[in-house]
């Protein structure tokens, strides 16, 4: 991965455990150097899971996949949950943050990068995903493959190591089985996986499909990751002012766009996540960014277009990203529920009112003295509020689904740019309200979804007058969603998402340029969630010079 302007190689730490604490989802130890999270693990059935390994410890220092053969559990389905549990580690030594995707009949079912080692610290860290929505994947044996590009040389000397299994409950005497998807179908590289890389507006991810005839419910689970010029796209500008800003290209606005058959069909915002070698990789020891471990798909809801898809001809459902600049590493899968009383559907779109592509708005507001100092703001801004409505006739009536989307996006960038200084502050906020409505066929339902996305990034790079220099980081970066389902006559089921992680740290450099150590590093990581079934999950943990130094469990759950 592109390392940020004027970023610096990472330097040794030093491992000190001193307590261990066990406490709910996973134990976390103070005094500990090891990466640390906040984050849950999946919440599951006290029933004894039937597990199936998909690979044990397995070295990545290559570029090759490592394919493995996928074997349906002993349990046969329909199960009430389906865990996938994957563990990495990294030698101690020097090593960039890397991408890593697990693979099943060419559908992505892990999506995440790695943590960045120190001279003297190797660390582990473990992810879960739910992926119960996909039990048809697991249905039959198939290949699945783990794809973790890593450069073992002189320099890169750190080798990476996973396992993953996934873990099938079966269900509890009289227990209804979930609502899972009927067929899930990949958009990537090939049969084996793989993301596409976009590297322009123009470039698209495409799969032209055969689709069942009696599709009723569609939805697109969207990953697109920012690499190599756009990895910090968030602190990218207009074109016409890159050179004298020292940054990238393309303004501080991404969105990823969906088509059916290249009619526009839904939007997924791009979520700013930063890796561990991201920026400065001391901000990120002991406690990784949001998601950088373990990225969450956003979901499209393409049920309007079930009528379509089900008419008995290829589609092609792609993405493309807006602004990409050397680019996005993107895959999708396609979830479609099925009219299980009939083997035909038909329908059609009645209303879509959105747009190709959205118009975002850009101000300069720039000074340059006579000096050549600079200061002022950059600003990009977009809106997006579209409508998309249709109908399904199905053995048990007519459905109609009305999708209606609220995004707004803003990134305001302030610069206090001169011959010893560079400070670049960055305000950056994304809003979604989705609502899906569905009417008829003898049911009905109402889906909220409101997301809030902030991030603030006040970056300073300043030379001192002895010619040492220092370069300041501070980040605020949260991801916050509510939901709500509500269907007449049923109690309304809620949940709530909230993780924030506050990071900051000063890198010190000698006259002659070499580095000296950070000073003020320190990293907060606050997670909560709650849904109307009683689940109720609350960590804080802290870190401050590189380990761990308290964990708070249980903070606003009674």
């Amino acid at each position: 991965m592109q390392a940020f302007r004027r970023s610096l190689v990472f330097f040794s730490l030093v491992t000190a455990a001193i307590l261990l604490i066990s406490l709910s989802g996973l134990a976390q130890t103070i005094g500990s150097a090891n990466t640390a999270t906040a984050d849950p693990t999946v919440p599951r059935p006290a029933a004894t899971p039937c597990v199936v390994h998909l690979f044990d410890a397995v070295a990545f220092a290559d570029f090759s996949p490592k394919p493995f053969v996928y074997t349906p559990p002993a349990c046969a389905g329909p199960w009430a949950k389906v865990v996938l549990e994957a563990d990495f580690s990294i030698q101690a030594g020097r090593q960039f943050d890397r991408t890593a995707n697990i693979w099943i009949g060419g559908a992505n079912v892990y999506f995440g990068t790695t943590a960045e080692p120190s001279h003297s610290v190797a660390r582990s860290w473990h992810v879960e995903r739910d992926l119960t929505d996909y039990s048809p994947l697991f249905t039959t044996s198939q290949n699945g493959s783990v794809i973790l590009g890593n450069l073992v040389n002189s320099t890169f000397t750190s080798i990476l190591f996973g396992s993953a299994d996934l873990q099938f409950y079966p269900l509890a005497a009289k227990q209804p089985a979930p609502k899972t998807a009927d067929e899930v179908l990949p958009l990537s590289a090939g049969a084996d996986g793989g993301t596409v890389f976009l590297n322009s507006t123009s470039d698209q991810l495409s799969a032209e499909l055969n689709l069942p005839m009696n599709v009723e419910r569609a939805y697109l689970d969207v990953l697109a990751q920012s690499q190599a010029n756009d990895e910090f796209w968030y602190s990218c500008v207009p074109n016409d002012v890159t050179t004298e800003l020292q940054s990238c290209g393309g303004t501080g606005f991404r969105e990823t766009e969906v088509t059916i058959d290249g009619t526009p069909a839904g939007v997924a915002p791009v979520y700013p996540w930063i890796y561990t070698g991201g920026i400065d990789p001391f901000l990120w020891r002991p406690i990784p960014g949001v998601q950088a471990l373990n990225f969450i798909p956003y979901r499209v809801d393409l049920t309007p277009f079930a009528g379509l898809l089900s008419n008995g001809a290829p589609h092609t459902v792609a993405l493309s990203v807006f602004n990409a600049d050397v680019g996005f590493s993107t895959t999708a899968n396609l979830l479609l529920y099925l009219d299980h009383g009939g083997a035909q559907t038909f329908g059609g779109v009645t209303t879509n009112s959105l747009t190709a592509a959205p118009a975002p708005v850009v101000q300069e507001n720039l000074t340059t003295d006579a000096s050549g100092s600079i200061t002022g703001s950059v600003n990009v801004s977009a809106s997006r509020q579209y409508n998309i409505h249709g109908w399904v006739q199905t053995s048990h009536g007519r459905v109609n689904t009305t999708v209606a989307a609220n995004i707004n996006f803003a990134n305001q960038q302030q610069f206090d740019i001169t011959a010893t200084l560079y400070d670049q502050k960055i305000e950056q906020n994304t809003t979604i309200a989705t609502v899906s409505t569905r009417a008829g066929g003898g049911s009905s339902q109402n889906e909220v979804n409101n997301f809030t996305w902030p991030l603030t990034l006040d970056f300073t790079f300043a030379v001192n007058t002895d010619g040492s220099f220092f370069q300041t980081t501070t980040i605020d970066q949260e991801y916050h969603q509510d939901r709500v389902l509500t269907q007449p006559g049923q109690r309304a089921l809620t949940s709530t998402v909230s993780n924030v992680v506050t990071p900051s740290d000063t890198e010190q450099f000698d006259s002659s340029g070499n580095f000296t150590g950070p000073t003020g590093q320190s990293n907060q990581q606050s997670y909560f969630t709650r849904d109307s079934t009683g689940y109720c999950y609350s960590r804080q943990i802290a870190a401050a010079g590189g380990v761990l130094t308290a964990v708070t469990d249980g903070v606003g759950c009674k």
